[in-house]
This record gives C-alpha cells, sequence and structure tokens, in this order.
C-alpha cells in the first residue's frame, strides 16, 4: 500500500512540474509574440510617386486600423507576425505581413500601390423603352419634305419672340444696361431726376405725332 501510495505521490510531481515548465514557456512566447509595434509608413502610387490620400489601413488579425493624411502617411499599434491590408478607390489592394524577429518596437515601410482602371462597356440609352416602341414613334414622326420648310418653321416670328424673352441677357448685355444707368444719373446729378413731363423737347414730338395721327385707330372701320 506504501508503494502505491508513493509511485502517484512521484506522478503527481512530475506532471506539476512538467505543466508548469509549459506554462512558463507558452506566456514567455505569448508575450514575445504580442510585443506591441509601432507601424508606420507612408503609401504611394508606383506610377507617379504621388501619395496615396486617405487610404484604408486595417490589421487583419486585431481588427484595427488607421486612415492615411494628406501625405499619405500613416501610423498605428500592431503585434509581431499580423497581416496588413491596404486598400484605396482606384487602387489595387496590397497587403504585408509584420516580421516576428523585429528587434525594436518600431517598424517603418513605404507600400506603393498599383493603380486599379475600371473599363465600364459601352452604355446606350433611349428615350424609348424598346425597339418596337422606337420603330413606332419613328414611323410616325411628320417630318418636312424639304429644308426650306424646315427653316421657315425654325425662323417663325413667335417663335423667334418667344426665344428672344426667354433668354437672359449676356455679359456684354450687362454691361451696356449698367452703362446707361450710370450715364443717366450723371445727366442729373447734383439736381433732382429729370422728369419726362417737363421736357419741351418730348412736348414737341407729342405735338407732332398728334398732327400725324399716329393715334388714330388704323382698324376702326370708316362709316
Amino acid at each position: 500500500m506504501r508503494i502505491i501510495i508513493t509511485i502517484v505521490f512521484l506522478l503527481l510531481l512530475v506532471c506539476t512540474s512538467t505543466n508548469t515548465g509549459f506554462a512558463q514557456n507558452s506566456s514567455a512566447f505569448m508575450s514575445k509574440s504580442k510585443t506591441l509595434i509601432q507601424f508606420s509608413g507612408i503609401i504611394m502610387a508606383n506610377d507617379s510617386l504621388q501619395p496615396v490620400l486617405y487610404a484604408n489601413i486595417w490589421d487583419k488579425n486585431t481588427r484595427r486600423g488607421a486612415v492615411s493624411n494628406s501625405q499619405g502617411f500613416f501610423s498605428f499599434v500592431v503585434h509581431k507576425g499580423d497581416t496588413i491590408r491596404f486598400s484605396a478607390v482606384g487602387y489595387k489592394k496590397a497587403s504585408l505581413v509584420v516580421p516576428s524577429d523585429l528587434e525594436e518596437n518600431t517598424y517603418s515601410v513605404i507600400q506603393f500601390m498599383q493603380r486599379d482602371t475600371v473599363v465600364l462597356p459601352e452604355a446606350m440609352i433611349y428615350p424609348w423603352p424598346t425597339k418596337e416602341e422606337f420603330r413606332q414613334a419613328f414611323l410616325n414622326a411628320e417630318v418636312p419634305n424639304d429644308d426650306l420648310t424646315r427653316a421657315q418653321r425654325n425662323l417663325e416670328k413667335e417663335r423667334m419672340q418667344e426665344l428672344a424673352l426667354s433668354m437672359k441677357m449676356d455679359g456684354r448685355e450687362n454691361y451696356s444696361y449698367q452703362m446707361r444707368q450710370y450715364s443717366a444719373s450723371l445727366y442729373s446729378a447734383g439736381q433732382n431726376p429729370h422728369i419726362k413731363v417737363f421736357d419741351v423737347f418730348a412736348w414737341a414730338e407729342f405735338f407732332k405725332a398728334l398732327k400725324r395721327g399716329d393715334f388714330k385707330n388704323k382698324n376702326k372701320r370708316k362709316n
């Protein structure tokens, strides 16, 4: 009985020492592998060496990351052996692995990214949903047979007046209008504004028009 108890006691001592040594080795390995590294760098385009603005840098292991600034610079904390992913609009994705044998707690890189040009297929946009509707509208369209009819229709007086009223003044017309307003204000500078009712020349033109019969109703039927 004493022999059995002695054997069990020795086995327990051996197991305890083994587990303790394994735990110490594991904790040392974990502490070494989980050392914090200050990861910094600049992201640049490989064809122009221009900085890549606002690129996404993402640590796949810790799910942490950063965004590059207006000079393409970034900096954040990672661990040894972590996989880092780089992505930006208009560039192909890239990745790298932080070396596990780093002796310092800083790691700097210059990451080049390749441009990703996307060529979209040609898209034809029509005002009709289907080809059948386009064919029907094309066949029912009323097109003048000669160029003269089309030109006369485009130069109709009512149409030209409508277009003239809908168009706004351009820069030249605005400048001319402002200069006329300025000249009119200088004409009566230092005195009361000029009133047409006291203009003798305007009254003379009025009496001349009255004698000519400019104010008579020309459409009035003669008795």
